[in-house]
């Protein structure tokens, strides 16, 4: 048994899904599509969505794709329109856009903060606003994937902390609303995956200057997994460690070249 879900459970169904051209929402567009669900896309890059497309497509599912920012609302519109032109009622629509760069609060500008709100927060707003007349009533299922920092401070994180936490209560503000109209709305905490830990060591570790341990505690917050803290500390350090001795290898060459004697332009010299 390769699933525990029974073959083609979703034939027949159709999900769209924002910011799903990699990471959790590319997995989540693979894994509908193979249990038979229809399958449209929404990113920003055009050759994002062709790749994902081209490689759901590569594992004999359905999909096709829309570039456009879930921050312009006529962008989703237009897409979840098209949709619903190409394939019917919308049974599964995900909102995983997100944007993320790590800073103290005095430490960013109210642009950045504002891109984060405007990406997170405004644009579930849209993709659910946009959506609502090409939802499937009753049965639509609407899922928001937000993170812990919803309900706990972060440092270097005002901005994501406040965008989740108003994607949850207008999830759940959506789920009151629309839920006689047997539309559901839940929220999905995934937490980091492996790959994304190291990315955060390295960002949290190399604009902050942080020492590996203090880093390791930033980023263990977001695990759920205790299992596997050990391991993954394992890697995290070793990815240090070997961006240390990168770092001082070109220190090194550096210094060599500077206190290198010229070399001779002519017998003369």
């Amino acid at each position: 048994m390769s699933s525990i879900f029974r073959d083609h459970l979703f034939a027949g169904k159709v999900a769209f899904l924002t910011g799903a051209t990699s990471g959790i929402g590319l997995t989540i567009a693979e894994r509908f599509a193979a249990l038979g669900a229809r399958i449209a896309l929404m990113s920003r890059k055009q050759e994002k969505v062709d790749a994902a497309v081209a490689g759901v497509l590569a594992q004999g599912g359905s999909a096709f794709g829309f570039a456009g920012d879930v921050r312009n609302y006529a962008d989703v519109d237009a897409a979840l329109t098209q949709t619903r032109a190409q394939a019917g009622e919308i049974d599964f629509l995900f909102c995983i856009a997100a944007g993320n760069f790590p800073a103290p609060a005095l430490g960013m500008s109210a642009n950045g903060f504002k891109s984060v709100i405007d990406i997170d927060l405004l644009g579930t707003f849209n993709t659910c606003r946009a959506a609502y007349a090409h939802l499937r009533k009753p049965g639509a299922s609407i899922i928001s994937i937000s993170a812990n920092h919803a309900h706990q401070p972060y440092a270097f994180q005002a901005h994501v902390c406040a965008a989740k936490a108003g994607v949850d209560l207008l999830t759940r503000t959506i789920a009151l609303e629309w839920g006689r109209e047997g539309i559901r709305a839940n929220i999905i905490y995934p937490g980091l995956d492996r790959g994304e830990l190291v990315e955060w060591v390295e960002r949290f570790y190399g604009e902050y200057y942080f020492r590996p341990k203090a880093a390791w505690r930033v980023v263990r917050k977001a695990l759920f997994d205790a299992g596997d803290r050990k391991r993954l500390y394992k890697e995290a350090r070793e990815y240090l460690a070997l961006r240390s001795k990168r770092k001082k290898f070109v220190a090194d060459e550096r210094a060599k070249q500077t206190a290198a004697p010229p070399v001779p332009t002519s017998a003369g010299d």
